[in-house]
């Protein structure tokens, strides 16, 4: 399994597989055909039929500018192939001189068809949670945390001071913002107003529903207005896990440095998921970007509460239970309805998810392996209209309902 730094990419919105991935794939291109003076390519799948809304051309042609770049979005369907697939042609006097087929599997990663996702070397040495667990009992590890430094070393800790201190300026610029999200749908942004609304009663649920509401809102905007957010696991998914340790520090205190050591038990589950599921919407629905993020809060959570390994686990393994079959299917192709909202509602989840695991960890039957494994085969077999091809659901009839006005 890969290092932790592979889940948290900073980076800008407003989709890590629609365009940081791309970028990627387009600067790696770029380098291998210096002499290239043209350059062509064809998107396929989900970026084909979403990649207008999420602006993988615009990133594309503005990575291979000023070399002259065609943007074909095909119709083509490649069985077997990942729904993010591309395909890279350099031309030189009017002749093809290299091509290049790319897949973005989600996360700002992109793997080269028959090969390894072009990222970093392994890490650790366990694939599941369950040989995390023994490993962690031989060694008398009681917190992830521990075992994240064990594996990654010391200097882990500086990386994810920088992600935390990004997602922080995330949250406070989008708590700052005014105006209308770009794409075309009008949606208003919505976080600096529910963060100052004064309540008409004093009620502790509605308060904490507010703030934390209010954080996932404003990184959920920045993503969609193209503003600087970590991936975590995902761009659409960027306002989960900052929501809830957000209002952790406000409410209880945490430190920066505790605070990190949320995010180190919160990458692991990520980690554990993109390596043995999925964590792309276009692969397997929302319960694959929005599902995991819900889990790697709740984990985080687990981990700055204190509770033991089991209960990290079932936190997690909860989160994910109850998103399990969430389609994707963004209006528009765009990442603002439902996504935003989604957001501040699976930051609500991970924090009852984490209430959960204090009370009920002795009782469960579900391992995260296990739930992890069905959210992968539930994906494979959710419709394609409902991966990331705004075909079906939400985008479908919001678009029929467009055309009888």
């Amino acid at each position: 399994m890969k290092s932790i730094r592979d889940i948290y990419k900073i980076g800008k919105g407003p989709s890590s597989s629609h365009t940081m991935g791309p970028e990627r794939a387009a600067k790696l291109f770029r380098s291998q055909h210096p002499k290239a003076d043209a350059f062509k390519v064809i998107l396929y799948g989900s970026l084909s039929k979403t990649g207008v809304g999420h602006g993988t051309d615009t990133v594309l042609l503005e990575v291979l500018s000023p070399i002259p770049t065609e943007i074909v979005f095909s119709k083509e369907e490649l069985p077997g192939a990942h729904p993010n697939t591309m395909d890279f042609i350099a031309m030189k006097d009017g002749q093809q001189i290299g091509s290049l087929r790319v897949e973005s599997i989600g996360g700002g990663d992109i793997r080269l068809p028959g090969e390894k996702s072009v990222a970093g070397d392994e890490v650790y040495v366990e694939h599941s949670f369950a040989e995390i667990k023994d490993f962690c009992k031989w060694r008398y590890i009681e917190k992830l945390s521990d075992y994240v430094e064990l594996n990654e070393g010391p200097e882990i800790w500086d990386f994810l001071m920088e992600v935390w201190l990004t997602m922080k300026k995330a949250i406070d610029e989008g708590l700052a913002a005014e105006g209308i999200l770009p794409g075309g749908l009008n949606v208003r942004r919505r976080a600096k107003e529910l963060y100052e609304t004064n309540l008409a009663i004093r009620e502790p649920a509605l308060e904490e529903f507010q703030q934390i509401a209010s954080y996932a809102y404003a990184v959920a905007e920045q993503n969609a207005s193209n503003g600087t957010i970590v991936t975590a696991p995902t761009c659409g998914a960027c306002g989960v896990l900052p929501a809830v340790l957000k209002y952790a520090q406000v409410t209880k205190g945490y430190t920066d440095d505790q605070i990190c050591r949320g995010l180190a038990a919160a990458g692991i589950i990520g980690n554990l998921t993109k390596s043995n599921a999925s964590i792309s919407g276009a692969e397997c629905g929302c319960q694959a970007e929005i599902g995991t993020a819900c889990s790697m809060a709740a984990a985080a959570l687990a981990e700055l509460y204190m509770q033991n390994i089991d209960q990290v686990e079932y936190a997690a393994e909860v989160a994910m239970e109850h998103h399990l079959g969430l389609t994707c299917d963004p209006i528009c192709g765009l990442v603002q309805i439902p996504c935003i909202e989604r957001n501040a509602v699976a930051a609500l989840r991970a924090m009852n998810a984490c209430n959960m695991s204090y009370f009920l960890t002795g009782s469960r039957n579900i391992s995260y392996d296990m739930v992890c494994r069905a959210m992968k085969e539930t994906g494979i077999h959710l419709d394609h209209r409902f991966r990331e091809t705004s075909e079906g659901g939400l985008a479908k009839l919001y678009n029929r309902k467009k055309s009888t006005l």
